[in-house]
């Protein structure tokens, strides 16, 4: 059943903002032809959440032609927080709204290959490279109504390619501001890591503004190929009215590592898909995810990975805490397929829940279409565990107190693992606010 949906922009405007971004002609046909199929395609479904009546269409601006930042101890101080200001040679892409604001790269990446550059940058100077991978092996434009629109209506975002050998030390950082309440994104990332190389990218969303009916169409496409490693890190602090869909895709090639770090921590509803197909054997996936619900939310988390290659391995740890009236759904699949022999899936949900009105739900699945694998689960959904309330207020410690050390305890596996200790800080204060 397709929902019928009529779009605030038409073949023309399409067609003309792409040439106004001087993209090349494979690029405004596959928006064109995405276009076209949303009005036909279905939306996701979610596993129990209803999205029909949710806004992912209706809104008045594409683009909001923002302002640069003269530098970067301009920029607002939740953000300041987040990068080292005074640091000349770094590798960082700021965008403000639907502009790129800021980039820097350092001389390492420059000798040794590296691009690093806004989508739109990407399509006019790296247009074969880019075509190579858009929305090609991890998420493809037709798979449902949301990622046409997001094929169709992309406004931002950046392209990180590692040539091969090509080994990074430094984390490679983005941020996406929002500040202006009209502005809505349909952010695109493309992480490519080719043979024997390695990096690390971390990226933040954030919101300076509420806003009353904003929508973020976030894709992510991660490609690693034979024998790479990607470390990818992400912090979502997008603002309460916005609605957000995000999907974060992996393929691994045959020995390749896929690390994610994600701290989830959006206000407004929020669909969240990250999955990572293990294609080669040998590779190997490990996602970390941590989330905290507060309000009247609702929020859809699906974690999987997919095993094709043999002897691939893949790991999901979810922690979410719940208070208010929020409700969030987590879904965590291993799915192992005919072939994938030797292959271990693992899995682990945990969800507190800290106000009556809370909900969480976590769902295990396992699916195995192979005899000689391991796969494993483990779920739970609860309250503040009773005996380590009294064991710390026995130290003298308040039962306040008590809670918020428990709840930092509970989600530190995710938080540690973020590479950048700006990053890192700021999801601890973001968590600290959010169950205060």
């Amino acid at each position: 059943m397709t929902t019928e949906i009529k779009l605030p922009f038409d073949k023309e405007y399409v067609s003309s903002f792409s040439k106004e971004m001087g993209e090349p002609e494979w690029l405004t046909a596959l928006r064109l032809e995405a276009l076209e199929s949303v009005e036909t395609l279905p939306l996701p479904r979610p596993d129990k959440t209803k999205i029909d009546k949710w806004n992912f269409t209706q809104f008045e601006k594409h683009i909001v032609k923002s302002d640069d930042f003269a530098s970067l101890h301009d920029l607002p101080f939740d953000v300041k927080a987040l990068v080292d200001v005074d640091v000349e040679e770094q590798n960082l892409y700021i965008q403000r709204n639907n502009r790129p604001s800021v980039l820097k790269v350092s001389k390492e990446l420059q000798e040794k290959g590296v691009i690093f550059v806004d989508i739109f940058t990407a399509a006019r100077e790296h247009g074969d490279l880019l075509q190579k991978y858009f929305m090609k092996d991890a998420v493809k434009v037709d798979e449902h109504k949301l990622t046409a629109l997001h094929a169709a209506l992309l406004n931002g975002g950046v392209f990180l390619y590692v040539p091969k050998n090509v080994e990074l030390s430094s984390p490679i950082q983005s941020v996406f501001i929002h500040d202006e309440v009209e502005a809505n994104m349909f952010n695109h990332v493309l992480v490519v890591a080719e043979d024997n190389s390695s990096v690390t990218y971390v990226e933040n969303y954030i919101s300076t503004v509420d806003s009353s009916n904003g929508i973020f169409n976030i894709v992510t496409e991660v490609i690693a190929n034979t024998n790479s490693k990607v470390q990818y890190g992400a912090v979502d602090t997008i603002a309460k009215g916005t609605t957000t869909y995000v999907n974060r895709r992996g393929h691994a090639g045959r020995d390749a590592r896929i690390e994610w770090a994600l701290g989830l921590m959006n206000d407004g509803n929020t669909i969240s898909e990250n999955t990572t197909n293990l294609i080669g054997d040998g590779s190997f996936a490990d996602t970390k995810s941590v989330v905290v619900g507060r309000g009247e939310q609702t929020q859809n988390f699906t974690t999987k990975v997919v095993h094709f290659g043999k002897n691939s391995e893949g790991f999901i740890l979810k922690h979410g805490v719940m208070k208010d009236q929020a409700s969030s759904i987590f879904n965590g699949i291993g799915k192992i397929e005919h072939g994938a022999s030797k292959s271990n899936a693992q899995q682990e949900s945990r969800v507190l829940m800290l106000s009556e009105g809370a909900r969480g739900d976590a769902n295990p699945i396992l699916l195995i279409d192979e005899d000689d694998v391991v796969a494993g689960h483990a779920a739970s959904v609860g309250r503040v565990d009773p005996l380590q309330l009294y064991y710390i207020m026995s130290r003298g410690i308040s039962q306040k107190e008590a809670e918020r050390l428990i709840i930092h305890g509970f989600l530190a596996p995710v938080v540690n693992e973020l590479p950048i200790e700006g990053v890192k800080n700021q999801l601890r204060e973001v968590i600290e606010r959010k169950v205060k």
